[in-house]
């Protein structure tokens, strides 16, 4: 899955690289319409982030909207140390995971790593003998499409197939294969262990790589 999305990941940082200090700029000047492209570019993604440490949809919304406001206001304040993609991400995170102690959610996102379902459906595999645990059905070895597919029917599905997965895995697989983020930065946004942010990245890109085989 994450060689589907190699090329919008190499898409996002290149535009993040490149088109930071031209947001900025526009941001520090009241630009309306660079405000707009930045709710319109992240929101999605963020409510994702902040439900998974607050405990409605609801709240969620009020933290993404804080986040702006407070982006707004720190505007002037930022060094672009980091991209303002991360920057942005670090503010949403402690103000969720601030609400979400102040609301007494006390659920940590990794806890939801051991309750999802296996990645990959049991039945695939032996499970006796002396082949037990080696494939049954092994996965198809159809070369996986190009970027350009997002936008066409396999785009479609893997978009359904997206929201149809578990939250925590979803928002790991948004953060990784479709922002761009690097495995650090995922465990430091969401307060996860590496092994942890592993195994729902896997989880998530299996069962995306299930609809490529179905599909192809």
């Amino acid at each position: 899955m994450g060689e589907v999305f190699h090329d919008v990941r190499t898409t996002v940082r290149n535009v993040d690289a490149t088109g930071d200090a031209t947001l900025v700029a526009a941001l520090r000047a009241g630009d309306d319409a660079a405000f707009a492209e930045l709710v319109d570019r992240y929101t999605p993604t963020m409510l994702r982030v902040a439900r998974q440490f607050v405990a409605t949809h609801e709240a969620a919304e009020d933290v993404v909207q804080e986040t702006f406001l407070g982006v707004i206001r720190g505007i002037g304040a930022f060094e672009g140390r980091s991209t303002l993609r991360t920057w942005i991400f670090h503010i949403l995170a402690n103000r969720a995971r601030t609400r979400g102690e102040r609301e007494g959610r006390s659920r940590p996102f990794s806890s939801l790593v051991l309750e999802d379902e296996p990645a990959v459906d049991p039945d695939r595999f032996v499970s006796e003998g002396v082949m037990a645990g080696m494939w049954a059905s092994p996965p198809a070895l159809a070369p996986l499409p190009e970027a350009h597919v997002l936008a066409g029917e396999l785009g479609e599905q893997l978009r359904a197939a997206m929201d149809r997965l578990p939250p925590a895995q979803r928002v790991v697989l948004d953060l990784r294969d479709v922002q761009g983020f690097s495995s650090s930065e995922v465990c430091e946004l969401l307060a996860v262990t590496e092994a942890n942010q592993r195994v729902l990245l896997h989880r998530a890109r299996s069962r995306m790589r299930a609809v490529l085989e179905d599909h192809l």
